[in-house]
């Protein structure tokens, strides 16, 4: 038997379970393999191939470069949802995206649909309190709970939102703009390993002036 193979096989998980103590990945065979996979992508891919970004040649750091990057593919995206729902009875982009997600995932909690759009309560009972006072959607006791209330898309938010889903498909695609499908599925890979990262951390509602220094303590930053 190759032992010196086994003890590389072990080296590999201890490095594993270091580096995935914010577990980015499952705690098993899929979630190694992932994390092998990337691993080597990143230490296979040449310098020489990396992709020029503003600032580069002056010392920035790719992860200014991202923050950028997301910060203005986010108005670019804004911008397109307000063209989207221009002369409709939509006010913002978050009152069709909470209709779409309680048309996709049924009813919910005012709790559960605020994190499910990733905003803070405040914000959030706001856009819930326009939704009642449109007719878009409605509010039911829960059989177990008298204290909690589940809320539904009404059938005049169900119109509201056809009225205008092909706008707001057509800005969808917009968005996407002229990425092929191999980089599509690349784009949402690597965004879906953000998110995992991410979302843990904040639903944890960390008060804001200890968010940064209590993640930086929690988690392994390594370029």
């Amino acid at each position: 038997m190759e032992y010196s193979l086994i003890k590389d096989i072990i080296g590999l998980l201890e490095e594993f379970e270091a580096e995935n103590s914010g577990n980015l990945y499952s705690k098993d065979l899929h979630g190694f393999k992932s994390w092998i996979f990337d691993k080597e992508s990143s230490e296979n891919k040449d310098k020489q191939n990396e992709p020029y970004w503003e600032g580069k040649e002056n010392g920035r750091t790719p992860e200014s470069a991202i923050n950028t990057l997301l910060v203005h593919l986010n108005r670019y995206a804004k911008t397109y949802s307000k063209s989207a729902i221009a002369d409709s009875e939509f006010s913002t982009q978050e009152e069709f995206i909470y209709l779409i997600n309680l048309r996709a995932y049924g009813r919910m909690t005012k709790t559960e649909l605020i994190k499910k759009n990733i905003q803070e309560k405040p914000a959030g009972m706001l856009i819930i309190t326009r939704l009642l006072k449109q007719g878009w959607i409605e509010q039911t006791e829960s059989d177990d709970d008298k204290r909690s209330k589940y809320i539904s898309i009404s059938e005049k938010g169900r119109l509201a939102l056809e009225k205008q889903m092909e706008k707001i498909r057509t800005a969808t695609n917009i968005v996407a703009g002229n990425l092929n499908h191999t980089e599509k599925m690349e784009l949402i890979r690597i965004l879906n390993k953000l998110d995992r990262f991410h979302h843990p951390i904040f639903s944890r509602n960390i008060d804001s002036k200890d968010l940064i220094s209590t993640v930086f303590k929690e988690y392994t930053f390594k370029n």
